[in-house]
């Protein structure tokens, strides 16, 4: 956090996307009649490997998508990408009946996945990826899936150091001699 000459403390402004899922109308009876209430998903990212996802609910839909918004703030995390625009490896994850599986894919491939999958993509700042749902489509189920494929992704330098090697060691010679050529043009 930055602090301005007053000592005023200044929010640190991050521009996080925000992408409604699924709304649910839920009613329940009672004496009177029914009563109706709204369950919403959202998905928060900023674009840039940063994601989170929350549900809310409430008597009226803005009150219930401004409580999924705020837990999906509360529960982001960073999720490693390679060149900032896939993933490194393909994954499967699950959740409860929920099944995804995602894959790699070269560039200018774009984001092929449907519902849910697709939003998470989207606010994480994935640009090329083919992702599959399999089992249960119920949107709650497949964001969990996603995240826990999500989370289950690890970059090359992640593995490298869990075994306590090199970079080079653990990635093929002819990708890590691309990556260095990529890195010494920069320079």
């Amino acid at each position: 956090m930055a602090f301005d000459r007053n000592n005023n403390k200044k929010e640190k402004t991050e521009e996080l996307v925000e992408k409604l899922v699924h709304v649910n109308r839920v009613a329940k009876t009672v004496k009177g009649g029914r009563t109706m209430s709204f369950a919403a998903v959202v998905v928060v990212g900023d674009g840039k490997g940063r994601v989170g996802y929350g549900s809310g609910k409430a008597s009226e839909v803005p009150e219930a998508v401004v409580k999924a918004t705020n837990e999906a703030k509360k529960n982001m995390v960073r999720i490693p990408l390679r060149e900032g625009r896939t993933l490194h490896h393909d994954v499967a994850g699950r959740f409860g009946a929920g099944k995804v599986v995602l894959r790699t894919a070269p560039a200018g491939t774009g984001v092929i996945a449907g519902g849910p999958m697709r939003a998470v993509f989207e606010v994480l700042g994935v640009q090329d990826v083919v992702a599959k749902s399999l089992g249960s489509n119920n949107p709650y189920n497949l964001i969990k899936a996603t995240m826990a494929a999500l989370q289950a992704t690890c970059s090359p330098r992640m593995v490298a150091a869990k075994r306590g090697k090199k970079v080079g060691d653990i990635v093929s010679r002819r990708e890590y001699a691309a990556a260095s050529k990529l890195e010494k043009e920069e320079a």
